[in-house]
């Protein structure tokens, strides 16, 4: 039989319950895609709780099972008033977390995990980390743009024709024939490049409209740095411009030797790639639908594509220099 517990102790068991609610709800939360990648252990999120520790804050690790539990876990931190919502993961998962917390009083925090990268190291970011862990606490803040299309936001950039193509066939090899990752994104690589359909495009930039026959259409959030050993970065997030990328060759032999004139530094020479830029771009072509890439992502989505930059829409923690917010 239990015994009865003296309202004294009731009293104190209710304000000892309170106190470690208030804690857990000021705790930093880092919220971590636990089924991308190779998954997550417990000892995986005591290092990073143990690292907020030691750079001066606590911390809670929020699981999520899928993109779409990263999206609702992101929505609900900024509507508790967090003042910062961190990312822990690689492009895909920091881009989701973005776009669930873009407009709203939350700043971004990126602990960067992934393969690439990309966000995280045009914004400066440390990838260890101790060092991610010290630069959130720090708090220094900017604000940053982001790309939408069709109310899909992209930190990094979105694309339609080649791209999505691999990745469906990818992810449809590694279900089907259990390859991983990057030796089913090879084959689906060599099998598109080969057959790959093009793309009849009717684009409108800033209300220019011209149309083109392309394999693909890459869009990026700001300007891309095209030739050379940096290809592939950004100097700016904040310039608040959209950035179009396209080409007219086919074949895999043309599309590889495109990528060697950027390595080597003479894209500017071939004379059917081109860059744009612009503040919004209309994409309409003969589909009704289309699979779109958005930092990685494949969604198919209603024909004509709206993008448009979202200037300053993103407040994002970085390391401290001259030009930040606080």
């Amino acid at each position: 039989m239990a015994l009865p517990v003296p309202e004294r102790g009731t009293r104190v068991l209710e304000a000892t319950r309170r106190r470690l609610s208030a804690v857990q709800a000021e705790a930093l939360p880092l919220i971590v895609n636990a089924a991308a990648g190779k998954g997550c252990t417990p000892e995986d999120y005591e290092h990073l709780r143990a690292a907020f520790r030691a750079a001066g804050t606590q911390a809670r690790v929020v699981p999520a099972r899928s993109g779409a539990e990263v999206e609702t876990l992101a929505r609900q931190a900024a509507r508790e008033g967090h003042a910062v919502v961190v990312a822990c993961g690689g492009d895909g998962t920091v881009s989701t977390v973005a776009g669930a917390i873009v407009d709203t009083a939350a700043a971004l925090g990126i602990v960067p995990l992934g393969t690439w990268n990309h966000f995280a190291k045009d914004l400066g970011i440390p990838l260890g980390l101790d060092e991610a862990a010290r630069t959130i606490v720090a708090g220094h803040r900017a604000a940053v743009d982001v790309g939408d299309v069709n109310g899909h936001v992209f930190v990094n950039n979105s694309s339609l024709g080649l791209y999505p193509t691999i990745v469906l066939k990818r992810e449809s090899q590694r279900r089907r024939l259990g390859r991983s990752k990057w030796h089913a994104f090879f084959w689906a690589s060599m099998s598109v490049l080969d057959r790959h359909p093009m793309l009849d495009v009717r684009l409108c930039l800033d209300a220019v409209a011209q149309s083109r026959r392309t394999p693909f259409v890459f869009i990026g959030n700001n300007v891309y740095e095209m030739e050379g050993f940096d290809v592939g970065s950004r100097e700016r997030l904040d310039a608040g411009i959209l950035s179009l990328y396209l080409t007219q060759r086919t074949g895999r032999r043309g599309l590889i030797g495109l990528a060697f004139r950027a390595l080597f530094g003479t894209l500017h020479q071939a004379k059917d790639f081109e860059a744009l830029t612009a503040h919004t771009i209309g994409i309409a072509t003969r589909h009704a639908r289309l699979p779109v890439a958005t930092d990685g992502e494949v969604n198919v989505l209603d024909m004509p594509l709206e993008y448009r930059i979202r200037r300053g829409a993103l407040k994002v923690i970085v390391p401290a220099r001259s030009g930040n917010e606080s």
